[in-house]
């Protein structure tokens, strides 16, 4: 989302898709959504990505107000990437498309990885010198991912 939005849209999904346009975004946040992550670790799990792309989406992503750094105690800390709370909005979607890409990419013939997995032992994730606030899943909604209740998590 380099260029600035039109100021008009014929549907609310054409809107949500420009703002989320292309693949690498919705990907971004779909991590995001799981845990705060630092630039190094989302260049890891997004190893087809150049850090050019990643940048640049990232920056996008920061400007929809989708994404922001974390805040930290000690300045000296570098700061992870978190969803905002207009970000974590998405998570339910973003869960959705777990799910649906998790059930049907067998029919597919493709075989999808869990990536995070990679990074389990990382710094990647919920510290004490980051504040993140994600609002909880309303009651017959999904928990967001990477909770206990996801379908992720199990």
């Amino acid at each position: 989302m380099t260029k600035p939005l039109p100021k008009k849209f014929n549907c609310p999904t054409e809107f949500a898709m420009t703002v989320l346009g292309g693949k690498w975004k919705t990907i971004i946040l779909a991590y995001l959504s799981e845990r705060p992550c630092h630039y190094g670790e989302l260049r890891q799990l997004l190893a087809g990505l150049s850090d050019k792309v990643l940048t640049e989406r990232l920056k996008d992503l920061q400007q929809s107000g989708l994404v922001a750094r974390g805040s930290r105690s000690d300045p000296k800390a570098r700061r992870p990437y978190v969803l905002t709370p207009r970000g974590a909005t998405l998570t339910p979607i973003l869960t959705d498309l777990y799910t649906w890409g998790t059930q049907h990419a067998a029919s597919f013939g493709v075989h999808v990885g869990n990536p995070l997995q990679r990074l389990n032992g990382s710094q990647c994730g919920p510290r004490a010198d980051v504040k993140v606030s994600v609002k909880p899943a309303p009651p017959g909604k999904p928990a967001p991912p990477g909770t206990r209740h996801s379908p992720r998590a199990q």
